[in-house]
């Protein structure tokens, strides 16, 4: 049987870059998605502009590298070693850069640069879908992953895991010593003096390390620090499984399961829900937003926060339990007591009222969460004759304790309850993205450091993924029209900033001999 022959090697061919390229090709999109842009207006630093570029050559234009980094992301490669030799071999990229191909660190030193410029392109294009009809506005749902950071367990540390190294030191220490001391009775020249300086040496330069970490979370009062990658902090994954590293937030509309908000912090979701749906809000000018979310987001701060800022929440809460079979049984339990907010009293199962005093005490349950209540009690308790199911407490009397936050959690239990059917669709609207993401992107780890680096990075991949998607819902011609008469409407001063604190950075310490013989 005949096979089939390809071309000569040594023929000489005829053919152009742009007939080499399909009409539909996805680089066409990203060309002329990035023509259309005024990169000033986005906040692109050039490198030119950066301390790396003031001599040399002529660089690259700040187009080109966007026009990279979109492809290199749409297409998986987040390795700026790899976009250089794709630059070089990729005809789809030879296109699309026309012919040019620049080094690994100018394409590297671009992303470090233009963190920010990557967030604001991700809510500009998130405009552009509204402007197309493709956002509902309305009902949004949100959900956060964590990812490894650039920081080993090994380099995080907190008080207890500091105390722990500086009590061996303390142990190794003493033990050397004695050793030495019963192997110079017994004249034994295993051990040298020599020998022993010289570990107690370098026990004692990590003695000074340690402490050093422990001056540093004294004085940031932060509940721990990374060596490696300062922002970086150790997550609890599931169960308890803790890895080092970010909380990916992102909030999904209803309508085509689009990423309309995202950012990345380092701690866990408690604290979140305001941020990301408030974000969301903005990027697509809703003016009322209902947002869904998991029992990991139900803070009452957060609740207020979002409701006062016309947010509602569905949140789901977790179930109340009594661990304790000889307190309270389940039928007085507290949301069995009904409020009453014009008399600020409660009426128990018994039928007995509850008043307070008017008293705000204070309750702190971690760096994050304090919050102020009120304590609400009944002289009926003494002779009621349910007492013993009511209450475990050894003077017999049942306290209820109503937080600042009651009435937002009360409010969003009601929509919770009333609304099962639009909160069971959380999971269809936003659940997937991640794991899409994470199979295409590998977005399991980042090799930046830095939150306002690993921000800018999360970004650019939640941007081409509204691509990818976006493209499947018009198909290619229909997303170059409404492209073509689509005008951009820039952020301006609304860029979103997520708080954090900052640990002072960490450097290796220089040890004195001074301080290695004290």
């Amino acid at each position: 049987m005949p096979i089939i022959n390809g071309l000569d090697r040594h023929q000489l061919t005829f053919s152009s870059l742009e007939a080499a390229i399909a009409t539909d090709n996805d680089v066409r999109f990203i060309d002329a998605f990035v023509e259309k842009l005024d990169l000033q207006q986005l906040g692109v630093r050039s490198l030119t502009s950066s301390d790396k570029k003031k001599e040399g050559r002529s660089s690259f234009s700040d187009s080109l590298f966007l026009k990279l980094y979109l492809y290199a992301y749409l297409n998986g490669i987040r390795s700026s070693r790899k976009l250089e030799r794709e630059a070089i071999r990729n005809i789809e990229l030879q296109w699309l850069l026309q012919g040019l191909h620049p080094n690994y660190h100018s394409i590297a030193d671009f992303r470090k640069i233009n963190a920010t410029a990557l967030q604001n392109l991700f809510k500009l294009f998130v405009s552009f879908l509204k402007d197309a009809g493709l956002v509902g506005g309305k009902v949004i749902a949100v959900d956060g992953t964590k990812i490894r950071g650039n920081n080993s367990k090994k380099n995080n540390y907190n008080p207890k895991k500091i105390q722990r190294h500086l009590d061996y030191i303390a142990q190794k220490s003493k033990a050397l010593l004695e050793e030495f001391e019963q192997t110079d009775a017994c004249e034994d020249e295993a051990i040298s003096l020599g020998d022993v300086q010289e570990k107690l040496a370098r026990l004692q330069q990590h003695k000074i390390k340690y402490e050093a970490l422990q001056d540093q979370l004294a004085q940031s009062q932060e509940p721990q620090v990374s060596t490696t990658d300062p922002d970086a902090r150790a997550l609890l994954v599931r169960g308890v499984v803790v890895e080092v590293g970010y909380n990916v937030q992102a909030a999904v509309d209803q309508e085509h399961k689009l990423v309309v908000a995202t950012h990345t912090i380092n701690r866990n979701d408690k604290n979140a829900l305001y941020a990301i749906s408030k974000e969301a809000k903005d990027n697509i000018e809703a003016k009322q937003l209902t947002v869904l979310a998991d029992k990991g987001y139900h803070t009452g701060k957060e609740l207020q926060a979002c409701q006062e800022a016309a947010i509602d929440t569905i949140v789901a809460r977790q179930e109340l339990v009594n661990s304790n079979t000889k307190g309270t049984q389940p039928d007085y339990m507290v949301q069995h007591f009904v409020y009453d907010e014009a008399s600020d009293t409660y009426t128990c199962p018994a039928g007995q009222t509850l008043r307070t005093t008017g008293r705000l005490h204070r309750k702190k349950r971690d760096n994050d969460v304090s919050y102020q209540f009120k304590k609400y009690r009944t002289g009926a308790c003494q002779s009621c004759a349910v007492q013993h199911l009511c209450t475990g407490r050894h003077d017999g009397r049942r306290e209820i304790e109503r937080s600042e936050y009651a009435a937002y959690v009360e409010k969003n239990k009601e929509n919770y309850e009333s609304n099962p059917a639009l909160y069971r669709q959380r999971q269809e609207i936003n659940e997937h993205i991640f794991g899409t993401i994470k199979r295409q992107w590998n977005l399991y780890y980042t090799h930046l450091r830095g939150l306002k680096k690993v921000n800018g990075e999360v970004a650019l991949i939640m941007l081409v993924y509204n691509m990818k998607r976006v493209r499947n819902i018009l198909g290619f011609d229909n997303l170059m029209e409404k492209l073509h008469q689509w005008s951009p409407k820039y952020p301006g001063g609304t860029i979103f900033i997520q708080k954090r604190h900052h640990l002072l950075p960490y450097k290796p310490f220089k040890i004195s001999e001074e301080k290695i013989c004290a």
